[in-house]
């Protein structure tokens, strides 16, 4: 049986389990932590086929050489626009609905992506990749719902499952483009953006699996006073900072290897471990922050960025720019684990965990402009 409680429901329009004090919900709880950690690493997966192919698709499909990266940038604008619409669908009608509906954007951007390839349109293509950020928004949201409501696995624990679970994508995307490349030798891109899309519908089958309900999961502790949003400031500005570092310098890195000489076979190995060293890192933050709290973790991480800018400032060979690159994402890693841990001081209402991603997004935004010049 549904109804509204109004001393419950924060608002209007919130469906609520009425269920007795202590009385379990249903399976859907206790599969939470394995459907939040599959969908992250899904969407991740997603995220990373779309990206092995936008930046050099763009530049063969874009009318003239200085919007080449304008699909990339779409696609981290899409991403900004989500995360408030992600914020208030996940408040007013829970997981279920609010991460059907961003997978579904990800399933139409992968074939829009797809169809113009095909077609040798610039302006759909780029419209393709701004769905797939919207999909991005909302998945970056799996980690939120991880530290909001870690339960007996703990806040900590939780974060670093969901959070390294994106690893996967670093193992099996390049496998997903080497399989589409062989496949189809004719066409390379089409089936990484059709790969792009096949994802988000598997990350749409699995939102069926959450529960109906707006609240799937109670916070870990309940929150006794105001939200005060200072307490977001210092984990957002370590935050951002990373995401501005990791873009800028990832998207001059390829150009920079192929000026030293380095394959571009060589350019994609060393980005795929990129890739993995992003999330792998993640299963050690709990313990990390355990051990010297989360501030401390964010922080290491952010200097971790710094130091891998030097490093690929002055790179010549592969095995200088290998290691930058992996420096620059477990840096990347623990400052923004180790952030969205810190954020959950407190329990903040997802409004602010909204603004928090909108700021990581647009110093990626920053950071891609400075890096590409747009």
């Amino acid at each position: 049986m549904r109804t509204l409680l109004p001393e419950i429901a924060a608002r209007a329009g919130r469906l609520v389990c009425f269920c007795p004090p202590g009385m379990p919900v249903d399976g859907a709880e206790r599969r939470g932590p394995a459907l939040l950690a599959a969908g992250f690493a899904l969407s991740t997966l997603s995220q990373t086929l779309a990206l092995g192919i936008l930046p050099l698709a763009g530049a063969l499909l874009a009318p003239r050489p200085a919007l080449a990266t304008l699909p990339y940038m779409a696609m981290l604008i899409g991403a900004a626009v989500a995360t408030f619409p992600a914020s208030f669908l996940l408040d007013a009608f829970g997981r279920r609905a609010s991460f059907a509906l961003g997978a579904s954007h990800g399933v139409a951007g992968g074939l829009v992506l797809a169809w113009a390839l095909g077609a040798n349109a610039f302006l759909p293509f780029c419209l393709g990749a701004f769905w797939l950020g919207v999909a991005q928004g909302f998945g970056l949201f799996y980690r939120h719902e991880a530290a909001m409501g870690g339960g007996a696995m703990g806040r900590a624990m939780l974060l670093a499952v969901v959070f390294g679970s994106g690893a996967l994508a670093g193992l099996v995307g390049p496998a997903i483009l080497i399989a589409g490349a062989t496949l189809m030798p004719t066409s390379v891109f089409a089936p990484a953006a059709f790969a792009a899309a096949l994802v988000q519908v598997l990350v749409l089958g699995l939102a069926m699996f959450f529960a109906p309900h707006a609240q799937a999961a109670a916070p870990a502790e309940p929150r006794a006073a105001p939200y005060d949003w200072r307490e977001a400031l210092a984990p957002t500005v370590i935050g951002a900072a990373a995401w501005f570092g990791m873009t800028a310098l990832m998207l001059a890195a390829p150009s920079a290897m192929i000026a030293c000489g380095i394959p571009a076979a060589g350019v994609a190995g060393l980005l795929a471990w990129h890739v993995v060293a992003m999330y792998a890192p993640g299963f050690g933050v709990a313990a990390l922050a355990k051990w010297i709290g989360a501030p401390a973790t964010a922080l290491a991480g952010l200097a971790l960025v710094i130091a891998a800018r030097l490093a690929l400032g002055g790179a010549t060979q592969a095995a200088w720019f290998g290691g930058g690159l992996v420096t620059l994402a477990i840096g990347w890693s623990l400052a923004t684990a180790a952030s969205t841990l810190w954020m959950q001081k407190g329990t903040p209402p997802r409004a602010v965990l909204a603004l928090h991603d909108l700021c990581l997004l647009s110093a990626a935004l920053a950071g891609a402009w400075m890096a590409t010049g747009l």
